[in-house]
């Protein structure tokens, strides 16, 4: 199929005409319930769908890289965030508490085995849950790879980016006294989890608008402001997170672990010119990971909505469905 012709159809599929199918609030323990919806062809094949974040939740907009006549898809929002209850709540929750949400879905919807599509922090949830229950996994499809390791942390917290962006990077960090800029995520931590809404809803605009600002290649360095109830939600979980490493047993335990999904198929598509998520993720995994096959989208940052990574998703999905 020619070029122009992709392009048609994936604008022809970025916004199928379908309403979820089945929604529900899903107890997973611990005082957490999870929002859960199923949409497409109740008969497809099944494929779960992991926002990023930690903390982003999932959107209508998420439906649109799968026919919906030929794939059951969900989405659900992880704990603490969209429709989840307790809102921005750290307790009781950690990547292991979302794996285990993630296979209690599967064991509730009847699903034997599903693909499982996931981008930046959905991409390394994925991997996580890939590499606990193989088994279970028909294949995965990544996006804007992110491995959970120290080096990443350091890269978006530590200053890299901001040699790209010093002007925006020069607002994140001057929110915080010259004697703390040290540790960011420490810093922002401690407002974030000070118990007083005001400062923690200024800090998590502050945290979110820096990412925000860099996910595009086209940005113009303004990472707008969230409205205040989201954004405290993925300040405040992402800190939680960054905060204990993914909760990870080690630092660099994603690759060290590839050896466990060896045998799943798999897409990587990553933009050239990510700021969030560097190539370099990905590329390490395609290489300990030879199942996957990586997709350099150039001309591309790490936004899910960049209209190459968007493409690239619809082709990937479509040719999975032998189209």
């Amino acid at each position: 199929m020619d070029k122009h012709s992709d392009q048609k159809r994936a604008v022809q599929y970025l916004y199928p005409p379908t309403d979820p199918f089945d929604q529900r609030m899903l107890d997973v323990g611990q005082g957490h319930k999870v929002y859960v919806e199923q949409c497409g062809n109740p008969n497809g094949v099944p494929v779960v769908v992991l926002h990023g974040g930690p903390g982003g939740g999932c959107s209508p907009a998420m439906r649109r890289y799968f026919d919906p006549d030929y794939y059951r898809i969900i989405l659900f929002d992880q704990r603490g965030c969209g429709r989840s209850r307790p809102h921005a709540s750290v307790m009781n929750n950690t990547t292991w508490h979302l794996v285990d949400d993630i296979e209690l879905i599967r064991k509730t919807l009847g699903i034997d085995a599903w693909i499982v599509f996931g981008g930046s922090w959905g991409a390394t949830l994925a991997l996580i849950y890939a590499e606990a229950h193989p088994s279970q996994v028909l294949r995965l499809v990544l996006r804007g790879v992110f491995l959970m390791t120290q080096t990443e942390l350091d890269w978006f917290y530590g200053g890299g980016a901001g040699k790209f962006w010093p002007e925006v990077w020069a607002r994140f960090e001057g929110l915080v006294p010259e004697d703390e800029r040290g540790d960011l995520i420490a810093a922002y931590h401690r407002r974030l989890f000070s118990g007083d809404m005001a400062l923690e809803t200024r800090f998590a605009r502050a945290w979110s608008a820096w990412e925000n600002a860099l996910a595009s290649i086209h940005s113009s360095g303004s990472g707008g402001e969230a409205p205040g109830d989201y954004a405290r939600a993925f300040a405040r979980l992402e800190n939680h997170y960054f905060t204990n490493g993914g909760f990870l047993e080690f630092d660099g335990q994603i690759l060290a672990q590839a050896d466990r999904i060896k045998h799943i198929p798999g897409t990587i598509v990553q933009g050239r010119y990510d700021m969030i998520c560097p190539p370099e993720s990905a590329y390490a995994l395609s290489q300990a990971w030879p199942a996957g096959q990586l997709k350099m989208v150039r001309n591309a940052g790490h936004a899910l909505s960049e209209p190459g990574i968007s493409a690239e998703l619809v082709r990937t999905m479509d040719r999975i469905a032998g189209k």
